[in-house]
């Protein structure tokens, strides 16, 4: 197939009329996703795109040489213990995908991880799931659940081979290593066994691709006499399914963006049935862990009642009350501190928290636990700036240290482990960068931004010293701006997300082009607090979009960079982000990259049926019933919006045909509309993905070097 001229889709007027406002969408035709003009359209753009960077061929390559050369191929994840077996996956030189595997702990008291070669299987090791071998003869494969029976003879899994986040389960026996007949299709995530190992439990999808109902699947059983164990009628909740760490509760979770209802059933009590922990008060949120306290076992629940921060209190199980007055206090409401997640162990308690736009970690044991106590007051300190700190990865309720999540935009992601008793921290692993990687080569900072509204806003970024700078004063280059240089900014900025400062191999290719990377850090995410977040959402979204802008203009006056020489990409929601100020200041870019961008908002919320739009009225607004939301949306909405009275920069955008969370029809008809008024936009298609885009670790690889390869040709360094 060949293309003479630029793709334009043809315009057929459809009227949209809501709130007395009639509008003409001349591209929504592009939403039949089987129709044989639409496949056609997609396919010529993606000729287009083709041809359009088939200039950058050479750099792709070399770009996916450089992340391959720094990549240990041939690698292992630091084992985790779960039971008598240390679970760890492997990966192997060649191949896209993890091997999951197991080997048997040499103790009751081994809770040091065995030292395993990764190119060798351990003493002892089984293969559980071979991800190379499922996702034979399929363009996609992905994992939603992977659970092992509490006697460790059986494994669930799910998979996905088209990318539409709907898997199938099947149940393997690894005593013979061969599956057994049952097989569940078009499942969620997240399904796990019973703790019997004689069922398991899953959810199931909605119309509208919701959660919404859980079942039970006696193993051997027909799938025809699954039971029903909960379902949630409101088109606004999500549920889903787990355990306590103790193991003595399961839990089914009900929340919308904004609402939380839990439910627990203990598993001491035969014939026991899932109760309610606090019914459900909208705009009211809340977790529950189950721990044991001097003897007796409690409820910690961390919520949001008069406490934009969040609270922890501690109740009673069996009269939990219907909300937090009169529950024991355990951390009070601070406004400088955003409490996120609270887990229970049997000696000890952590918190994750972030204060002054940093995440942060607390361990508190039992022990020390007397009476109320701040959050500070258990926090680990770390050395570096800019970091990212998370638990993570720590299955066992007697375990005797926690593992935690590390990394910065220069220091490679690192397991550390805690031991709680001695105060004692050590590195369990460090991600290995081949190729010489130095950290001293390079500089992590953090600017602020001033907002139209005075509001100051974070940017963390990094680059790489010149040779004259790490010959010269190393001391003063480091506290210095740049010279204006090309610059990558990155934004995101919705659902409470925070976007921290994290290490990449990738980036390392830009950075050592000389291109400075940035991290906005706008109102719609969490990094600041929940304040931070609702005011960037609903009707205040706007401020999402000038906070980016406000952080370009900063850069470039603080002379990091110059318009000319400024990229800026996001994904998904922040694919918005991106839609909106190419519309707002398509002057302060050269380039804009925006993945899966959800750059139709309005037309997708005012649909009820389309996936996910009710539940998404809490974090944009429900312009189907409220004209003020109706109005607001349409005033920035990307594709309602684009201009004819300005030069918009080049523009990128990707998205995936199987996506089920923003549908490729939005991309493509902003990409359409684009056109009309001569912006330079390229849509590329990936025809067998979903919203994360391809799998497998070297097409993810091969995609990512397209994208840099663009961003580089946009600031000029192709070359």
């Amino acid at each position: 197939m060949s293309i003479s001229k630029i793709p334009q889709a043809e315009q057929r007027p459809v009227e949209r009329t809501f709130h007395g406002d009639t509008v003409i969408d001349n591209y929504e035709w592009l939403r039949e996703k089987e129709s044989p003009d639409v496949v056609s359209y997609l396919e010529a753009e993606n000729v287009y795109a083709n041809i359009e960077t088939d200039h950058l061929a050479a750099l792709r390559s070399t770009l996916f040489d450089e992340i391959k050369a720094r990549t240990v191929e041939t690698d292992l994840s630091v084992p985790t213990r779960l039971g008598d077996w240390w679970y760890y996956s492997r990966t192997q030189e060649g191949q896209q995908y993890a091997m999951h595997c197991r080997a048997p702990i040499a103790s009751a008291d081994d809770w040091t991880p065995p030292a395993v070669d990764p190119a060798v299987a351990a003493d002892g090791e089984q293969v559980l799931l071979d991800g190379n071998v499922e996702a034979e003869g399929h363009d996609f494969f992905s994992i939603g659940s992977f659970d092992v029976s509490t006697d460790g003879n059986f494994l669930l899994y799910s998979t996905d081979t088209v990318g539409d986040e709907r898997y199938t389960i099947q149940v393997r026996d690894l005593r013979t290593s061969v599956n057994l007949p049952d097989r569940v299709e078009g499942t969620a995530p997240g399904a796990m066994f019973a703790p019997d190992a004689a069922s398991l439990f899953y959810s199931t999808f909605d119309d509208s691709w919701r959660p919404d109902t859980i079942w039970r699947h006696t193993i051997g059983d027909s799938g025809d006499t699954d039971l029903t164990v909960f379902h949630e009628p409101d088109e606004r909740f999500w549920l889903g399914i787990g355990r306590t760490r103790s193991k003595r509760y399961l839990v089914i979770e009900l929340g919308s963006k904004v609402t939380t209802e839990i439910h627990l059933l203990d598993t001491l009590i035969p014939d026991a049935e899932f109760t309610v922990v606090w019914p459900r008060v909208e705009g009211v949120e809340y977790d529950v862990d189950h721990a044991v306290i001097n003897g007796e076992d409690r409820l910690l629940i961390l919520h949001n009642v008069d406490a934009i921060g969040s609270e922890l209190v501690m109740v009673d199980p069996l009269s939990p009350g219907t909300g937090p007055e009169g529950a024991e206090v355990l951390i009070a409401h601070d406004e400088a501190i955003r409490l996120e997640d609270v887990s229970a162990f049997e000696q000890y308690l952590t918190l994750d928290f972030r204060r002054d736009g940093l995440s942060q970690v607390g361990v508190l044991p039992l022990s020390s636990l007397t009476g109320p106590f701040t959050a500070h007051s258990t926090e680990l300190a770390f050395d570096e700036p800019l970091y990212t700190a998370a638990t993570g990865g720590n299955p066992e309720w007697s375990q005797p240290t926690v593992r935690l999540g590390y990394g910065s935009l220069v220091t490679p992601s690192t397991v550390l482990a805690y031991t709680v008793a001695t105060g004692e921290r050590s590195i369990l692993k460090q991600q290995q960068v081949l190729g010489g990687f130095d950290p001293a080569r390079y500089v992590q900072r953090r600017e602020w931004a001033a907002a139209p509204d005075g509001t100051r806003v974070p940017i963390s970024l990094v680059y790489a010293l010149s040779e004259a700078e790490l010959t010269g004063d190393r001391a003063g280059a480091k506290h210095a701006a740049p010279e204006p240089r090309p610059l990558h900014l990155y934004g995101y900025g919705s659902y409470e997300a925070s976007i921290d400062p994290s290490f990449s191999i990738a980036r390392l290719s830009m950075l050592d082009r000389g291109v400075v990377f940035a991290i906005a850090h706008v109102r719609g995410g969490g990094e600041m607090g929940r304040h931070w977040y609702d005011d960037g959402k609903m009707l205040h979204k706007k401020n999402t979009f000038t906070d980016f802008v406000a952080c370009a203009e900063h850069l470039i006056g603080s002379g990091y960079t110059t318009a000319d020489k400024l990229v800026a990409e996001g994904g998904s929601a922040g694919g918005l982000l991106m839609g909106a100020v190419a519309n707002l200041a398509p002057e302060k870019f050269a380039g804009i990259l925006a993945s899966v961008p959800f750059v139709d908002p309005l037309t997708s919320i005012l649909d009820p049926s389309l996936p996910l739009t009710v539940i998404e009225w809490d974090e944009w607004g429900d312009p189907l019933h409220n004209a003020d939301v109706y109005e607001y949306m349409k005033s920035y909405s990307p594709y309602e919006n684009v201009r004819d009275d300005v030069q918009y920069p080049r523009i990128l955008a990707m998205t995936s045909l199987n996506d089920t969370r923003v549908l490729y029809v939005e991309p493509a008809k902003w990409v359409a509309r684009l056109r009309e008024v001569g912006a330079p936009a390229l849509l590329k298609t990936e025809m067998s993905a979903g919203h994360g885009g391809v799998s497998g670790r070297y097409n993810a690889w091969n995609e990512r070097a397209y994208e840099l390869a663009w961003l580089l040709d946009v600031l000029g360094l192709a070359d």
